[in-house]
């Protein structure tokens, strides 16, 4: 098989699959490309060791330009007159090195809790963002959330909570800036989260039994993560759209809706909608249903932050012991020197699939069928793919003292903030990539690291 076809078979260099800067080389060793630059993440795993997570933060920032280019292309298509705004979720990925490249290109910030609001204000404070940016506060509204709250409003940044029901709306009565208010939707869709009883937000009919909300500018909603069907996000769109013209009634401020998230992330590399034509079918019915209401379009913000941070980490981790399957579909267990349920709990939790390239011996013509397992003494510390295993190269076929690494891609959405220590696994060290430069960002904790956690 020629070096086209085994990209093609671990289905590298694709847009639609969020791998376009990934390569193998003639030795059939992973490779990114960042413009003129190449990395070989063979050499950096040999340099740096395993397990450790690449974060690349330029695919961060191509993806929100890329956003921003097709919302502008979308609004001057239907010549829309509202404008777009992308706000990212923290609670995706809070780790400074991913917030900051966001922010710098014009990404505004969204919170969902008091301590996330924390890191916003250590931002602030030390002038790491322009006095534009503004932030949304989602989450149930502690006493101690509405005092930072109105304390960085009162410094000046632009700081809009998001009221989850009356009694947080009792709660900031006296709040002088703007105010949002989450809508609870009654569609249904096929995502990850889909709960038959939604305990965010208030019922359309509660919203307009409020009457007249002082300073009301968003309308919020978050109808799921990982939505699977294009269809689905829009007709959850022309359900707020609905809500939005009654609202706006009663409401004159009212000019913004707010979608949560949703956009989901081709993790078992399979063909899904692209932001192109997502963006273009809600403009077109923004428009449309404005018109029919006979109201301004309202500004459009988008919080999908999955979509962003996913494919902007790799995860790798090396194959450190075999054992031979008697009965399965698959014949070994391939066990990592990490853990799924500590570096990627996803996969537990929810049986999140992962795409997963070896990062040598990429080339390599004959494969086992295998199961992957984790450090930890927990047997749910396991992995397959849909088809019941994965296929991987056989390591009786390495070369003395060589090794296998396995790179698990689109890890940079809230793997790094689920992580636990289960069985007091370490963490991954974590190396950026950027402009040609590899510097470390966190290295690989110690067990007395560890042990400080626990009170040792």
């Amino acid at each position: 098989m020629s070096k086209k076809n085994f990209k093609k078979f671990w289905k590298l260099g694709r847009r639609d699959f969020s791998t376009e800067h990934f390569d193998i080389n003639p030795d059939g060793e992973l490779v990114i490309r960042e413009g003129n630059y190449q990395y070989n993440v063979l050499d950096l795993v040999r340099k740096f060791g395993s397990p450790t997570e690449v974060f690349l933060p330029f695919v961060l920032e191509e993806r929100l330009e890329r956003l921003f280019d097709v919302a502008e292309q979308e609004m001057k298509r239907h010549h829309y007159r509202g404008k777009f705004f992308y706000h990212y979720p923290m609670k995706v990925n809070q780790n400074r090195e991913f917030v900051l490249p966001l922010v710098s290109e014009g990404a505004h910030l969204e919170v969902g809790s008091p301590n996330e609001l924390w890191l916003v204000k250590k931002l602030w404070e030390g002038e790491n963002f322009h006095a534009k940016i503004r932030v949304l506060c989602n989450g149930p509204k502690t006493p101690r959330y509405i005092n930072l709250i109105t304390g960085l409003q009162s410094q000046g940044l632009a700081i809009v909570p998001i009221i989850e029901d009356a009694e947080e709306l009792r709660l900031l009565k006296d709040f002088r800036g703007e105010l949002g208010v989450r809508i609870n939707l009654q569609s249904k869709v096929q995502s990850h989260w889909d709960k038959k009883i939604d305990r965010f937000g208030l019922l359309e009919e509660e919203i307009l039994s409020l009457g007249k909300i002082r300073n009301l500018k968003i309308l919020h909603y978050h109808i799921g993560s990982q939505v699977e069907r294009e269809n689905d996000l829009l007709a959850v769109l022309k359900e707020a759209l609905r809500a939005y013209v009654k609202v706006r009634a009663q409401n004159p401020s009212l000019d913004t809706l707010d979608v949560g998230g949703g956009f989901a992330v081709p993790y078992e590399k399979k063909p899904m909608y692209t932001v192109e034509s997502v963006l273009r079918r809600m403009f077109s019915a923004l428009a449309n249903a404005s018109a029919a209401a006979g109201i301004p379009h309202p500004n459009l913000i988008v919080e999908w932050g999955r979509h962003l941070a996913a494919p902007a980490q790799i995860s790798v981790f090396k194959v450190v012991a075999t054992k031979v399957i008697p009965k399965g579909i698959a014949k070994f267990w391939y066990v990592i020197d990490g853990s799924f349920m500590t570096d990627l709990l996803d996969t537990w939790s929810i049986h999140q699939k992962w795409h997963i390239v070896p990062v040598g011996h990429a080339g390599a013509e004959k494969r086992h069928r295998v199961w992957l397992g984790g450090l930890t003494c927990d047997s749910d510390d396991k992995y397959a793919d849909a088809e019941g295993y994965v296929l991987l190269p056989r390591i009786e076929d390495l070369g003395p003292g060589e090794d296998l690494y396995l790179a698990i891609f689109d890890t940079g959405a809230y793997q790094d903030s689920f992580a636990m220590h289960h069985c007091l696994i370490s963490s991954p060290a974590k190396i950026v990539l950027q402009n040609g430069l590899v510097t470390m960002a966190r290295k690989r904790e110690s067990p007395e690291e560890i042990g400080k956690m626990f009170g040792w």
